[in-house]
């Protein structure tokens, strides 16, 4: 991606995240960006192509925040794989509060907008499937509850993950009780921890 297509998709989850989506002018993205509305009308033919692509950065920012980190993926099992990635979606970094606001703008205006609930959608399948995929790997290691279906599992989660994430940035919980519940929350659907993962 070139650097001015990521200046302006930053800029566009910088000023969702603080204006949301509804209403929302190609104006005020370049002025954030610092460039021409003509740079964003080439670079993405027009608002719905550029909210389009905002979302799908979003989404690829936070698989990059939210990875576990490489030592747990090589020394540890799935459910602490798990754990960590979902963890990670609840960090004060600028960075992921920026994205997660954006990400509950868009889901706000996705109610009202039939393109953007597509969209949502299917990124919202794509991370439950991964989830799910860990689960399953937690439950073939014996580190999970084999009696729960994953994907119920995953779909529970990440719902879970959604909901104490806007509780948080809402200043309705604080940042380490959120991490409390979505632990006991993880604990509930997969069972305890009674092997080392």
């Amino acid at each position: 991606m070139s650097e001015r297509r990521l200046q302006i998709l930053e800029a566009a989850t910088r000023t969702i995240a603080r204006s949301g989506v509804r209403g929302l002018r190609v104006e005020e993205i370049a002025a954030a960006a610092g460039v021409s509305t003509g740079l964003i009308y080439y670079h993405f033919g027009g608002r719905a192509e550029l909210l389009r692509r905002t979302l799908d950065f979003i989404g690829e920012r936070a698989e990059r925040c939210t990875a576990p980190d490489p030592e747990t993926v090589r020394t540890a099992g799935p459910r602490a794989q798990l754990e960590e990635m979902l963890l990670r979606e609840l960090q004060g970094t600028p960075e992921l509060v920026e994205n997660s606001t954006a990400w509950g703008e868009f889901q706000s205006s996705a109610v009202f907008d039939p393109g953007l609930r597509e969209q949502l959608r299917e990124a919202t399948r794509q991370w439950t499937d991964d989830v799910a995929d860990l689960v399953r790997e937690a439950q073939a290691a014996g580190t999970a509850d084999r009696n729960v279906p994953a994907a119920d599992a995953a779909e529970r989660l990440t719902a879970l993950v959604e909901g104490l994430s806007t509780r948080w940035l809402s200043g309705s919980v604080p940042l380490e009780r959120a991490r409390e519940l979505l632990r006991g929350g993880i604990e509930r659907e997969l069972g305890p921890a009674a092997e080392t993962d």
